[in-house]
């Protein structure tokens, strides 16, 4: 979210950067907003001073008569206060609403461009050589070797929910593990966190309200539940309302989770497979640092998830999004792809984004004592989804007879060289 002060104040760099995500910002409405709720704020804060004052006068009139007409006249102020704060409280929600609907201003660096196609590659693996015959998808690869199955997953709950089972249950346990094992040496705390949050928790991280139609919800009595779409969500928001020293920074949180979306509008997109599921599980890696330190940090997370992909030998490419194709809460993002034989392309295994103070601000995750930067900067990257993972490990690593290597790094995990 961001400060309204800034938006309108810099209306002309602000409309510009919008422009570049293809956002039109009304700027008219928003310094209409934003007055609206200072003349309130004004009116309030004079009918507290005046009702004080009248209190103060009534303790010190010692004359019944003048006290009695003076109680009167507070009485009547404590109503006007009253109306004064209803006014207040709607200006502070109108202006907050529309706020929560802008997205965050893109950096100067991000390139231009509205879709993946405008993506600017900055470097690629070396080529994996897989097999000479005919490439099959990793669906073909899963049911083959009675690791997957899609049909009993539909049955369980329709389409876009799979089953693993027995090395293919091993290997997505021995997934998570070799990615946690990775972020705890890197330095990343790890957490067990709830897979259901609630609304104000997915304000905090922009989920909400732009993405409602993409989230599954649930209740509990009177309670709103939201299963969460990512581990960013519960992580970013362990610090929502903290003050944090600068001698804690930096924050580094890791997590696994199953992650549930219901790919409101992908219309029939990636509906064979493990791309594009309604459930499915991801270690996510989460930063808090100082503005100062935003840039390095960025760039680390991306290396240290690029090193997940190395370790686990895909091929894969680093490339950086255009300003028109970034999340609606980011300000920079780096997707990381890997290669899929049977399509031909690379596809997104892990985004990596700064959030710059968008984040912080909505969640009002403060730094304790710093005057000049009040907010510190969220950067966030997924290592890794491990069904996207699982699909490429399929595919990039079958052999001329059916099986599937498994790279070294994973083999201490589960225990096999080979899949047959």
């Amino acid at each position: 979210m961001h400060d309204p002060k800034f938006l309108i104040g810099n209306a002309t760099d602000v409309h510009r950067r919008m422009t570049r995500r293809g956002f039109e910002l009304d700027l008219g409405r928003l310094r209409e907003l934003h007055q609206a709720r200072i003349v309130s704020l004004q009116l309030v804060e004079s009918l507290r001073s005046s009702t004080k004052q009248l209190a103060a006068q009534i303790r010190r009139e010692e004359n019944p008569r003048y006290r009695e007409a003076m109680s009167r006249d507070a009485r009547s102020a404590k109503r006007d206060l009253q109306k004064a704060e209803a006014t207040l409280g709607q200006s502070d929600a109108a202006l907050r609403d529309a706020l929560l609907a802008i997205p965050n201003l893109p950096l100067d660096e991000v390139p231009e461009g509205d879709s993946d196609e405008f993506a600017v590659e900055i470097r690629r693996s070396e080529f994996r050589q897989g097999t000479s015959r005919a490439v099959d998808d990793h669906v073909t690869i899963g049911e083959r070797l009675d690791i997957l199955d899609f049909q009993r997953g539909a049955r369980l709950a329709g389409p876009r929910f799979a089953v693993l089972k027995g090395i293919g249950a091993r290997l997505e346990r021995g997934l998570r593990n070799f990615m946690l094992d990775v972020a705890r040496r890197n330095g990343y705390v790890e957490h067990s966190v709830p897979a259901l949050v609630n609304r104000e928790t997915m304000t905090g991280t922009g989920q909400l309200p732009k993405f409602e139609d993409d989230l599954f919800r649930t209740r509990l009595g009177a309670r709103e539940l939201f299963l969460v779409p990512t581990g960013e969500v519960p992580l970013t928001n362990l610090y929502a309302g903290a003050r944090i020293s600068a001698e804690e920074l930096p924050i580094a949180l890791a997590a696994e989770t199953p992650c549930f979306r219901s790919e409101a509008g992908s219309h029939g997109r990636d509906t064979r497979g493990l791309i594009r599921m309604h459930q499915f599980s991801k270690v996510e890696l989460v930063r808090i640092v100082h503005p100062a330190a935003a840039h390095e940090a960025f760039m680390e997370l991306v290396q240290e998830v690029e090193a997940i992909l190395v370790q686990l030998e895909l091929h894969h490419r680093v490339v950086e999004l255009p300003a028109g194709d970034i999340g609606f809460a980011a300000e920079r993002t780096i997707d990381l792809e890997v290669w899929l034989p049977s399509q031909n392309r690379f596809r997104e295994i892990s985004s990596v984004s700064s959030f710059g103070q968008f984040q912080s601000r909505r969640a009002n995750i403060r730094l304790a004592g710093d005057l000049e930067d009040r907010y510190p900067v969220t950067l966030n990257g997924s290592a890794l989804p491990l069904g996207r993972t699982i699909a490429a490990l399929l595919e990039q690593g079958q052999n001329e007879d059916g099986t599937v290597n498994l790279p070294k790094a994973l083999q201490p995990y589960v225990g096999a060289s080979l899949i047959c």
